[in-house]
Order: C-alpha cells, then sequence, then structure tokens
C-alpha cells in the first residue's frame, strides 16, 4: 500500500544511520590530519624544543636567521632542535617551525634582530647519522659533525666547519669563498684570497658536498684534523 511506513532497521531509519556513518569518517579523517596540519603550520618558540620523527637518509633544509647552528649526527631516527639566545627578549623573538616538504622536511628559524644587534642565539639539530642536508643562512656559523649524506651549504658572512670527513665517500666536493679561506685539510688543500675555490671528483664516492661563504671561511676536517695531529697542507 502506497501509505505503508518505511522499514526500519534496529531503532533507527536507515537514512539516519547513513549520516551518523558519515559524519564519524568525517571526524576521524580530522583526526587524521591533524598532526600534518600541525606539523606545517605551528611556530615554536626558542624557549621549547622540537622533537620529531626522522628517518635515515631523509632530506633535511634548514633556512635560519643569523645563527650559530651546530648540526650533530646521531644513532636516533628523529629531529631534535634546541634554541638558546641571549635574553628572554631575543628568546620571544626567535620562532622555529618544521614543516614537509616534496622530498622531506624544512626547518625555519625566524626572528627580529636583538637590539643590541646581535641575539647570541645558539641552535643545536641533532639528526639521523645519514642525512641529506641543504642549509642557507645570510651571516653566522654553521658546524656539521658526524653526519654522513649530501651537504649543499651557503652563508653569506661567516664560517662553515664540516667535520669528521671521509674523503673517500665523496663522489663530488665543491668548496668556494668570494673573499676568504677555504681549508680543505681533509683532502690536503688549503686556498686563500680572492674568489678561491677547491673541488674533487670520485667516481667511487657516494655523497656530494657543495659549501660555499661569500666572505669568510670554510673548512673540511677528517678526523685526524680534528684531533690536530693530521698532515699540514703545503
Amino acid at each position: 500500500m502506497s501509505g505503508a511506513p518505511r522499514p526500519r532497521t534496529g531503532n533507527h531509519p536507515a537514512p539516519t544511520r547513513v549520516q551518523k556513518s558519515m559524519r564519524s569518517l568525517s571526524c576521524a579523517v580530522a583526526l587524521l590530519a591533524f598532526p600534518l596540519a600541525t606539523l606545517a603550520q605551528t611556530k615554536i618558540p626558542c624557549s621549547q624544543t622540537i622533537t620529531h620523527p626522522l628517518q635515515p637518509r631523509t632530506a633535511l633544509s634548514i633556512d635560519s636567521t643569523p645563527a650559530g647552528l651546530q648540526i650533530v649526527g646521531t644513532d636516533q631516527d628523529e629531529l631534535h632542535v634546541s634554541c638558546t639566545a641571549g635574553s628572554d627578549q631575543d628568546a620571544r623573538n626567535i620562532a622555529l617551525q618544521l614543516s614537509s616538504t616534496a622530498n622531506g622536511n624544512k626547518l625555519s628559524i625566524e626572528g627580529t634582530h636583538a637590539q643590541n644587534g646581535n641575539h647570541n642565539l645558539q641552535i643545536t639539530i641533532e639528526v639521523p647519522r645519514r642525512t641529506n642536508l641543504s642549509v642557507r643562512m645570510f651571516a653566522g656559523q654553521i658546524t656539521v659533525e658526524e653526519v654522513k649524506g649530501d651537504k649543499d651549504i651557503e652563508i653569506g658572512a661567516g664560517q662553515i666547519t664540516i667535520s669528521s670527513i671521509h674523503a673517500g665517500d665523496y663522489r663530488s666536493v665543491k668548496a668556494s669563498v668570494g673573499a676568504g679561506e677555504v681549508q680543505a685539510q681533509a683532502f690536503g688543500a688549503e686556498k686563500g684570497g680572492l674568489f678561491r675555490s677547491f673541488s674533487r671528483e670520485n667516481a667511487a664516492g657516494d655523497y656530494r658536498l657543495q659549501a660555499h661563504v661569500t666572505t669568510g671561511q670554510i673548512q673540511l676536517l677528517g678526523n685526524a684534523e680534528q684531533r690536530g695531529d693530521g698532515p699540514k697542507p703545503d
């Protein structure tokens, strides 16, 4: 009969059950997406730390305001970032942000200049020992220790020091300064002056190393040079 009531399933009409299921699915999807959105949008003050899973051989790009960056390889499968500044006010002016990229992750370190022109900003970045690094900074000091992988590092003014280098690990090495010194002790070379550069190719190597400083110094150190007992270049 046309006036007969629609059949029910359980205690609810069928359309109501479907609507509730769709709402539940939408909530679940939103909960799954939340950590990714948080990773891409949240800025962490310098007074806090960042800890995030990071698999070996992942690419990490770093874009930093002038600072002292110490990048250290560890046996942990995670990224850990800690920050100190010259004063509480300086620390409040610095923000750390980690976001996902098509090739890996990006760490941005942003902030305004301190009143005295120097944050005394120090950032320690711990990464898995096999990590591909790309670093850009206008001025400051960058130290990389115990990290295997590709390295592409550039600063405008200051110093880049890469240690624990095994020369045979690199298929391509290019280091250059606009004005300053390239001290490639790990490869037995040292050059100083204007527009100085050092390069080396090794078909058997695994990694690529590129470092550039517009004004300042580059040091490429092996284990012996770190201890101060390595051979002195001519």
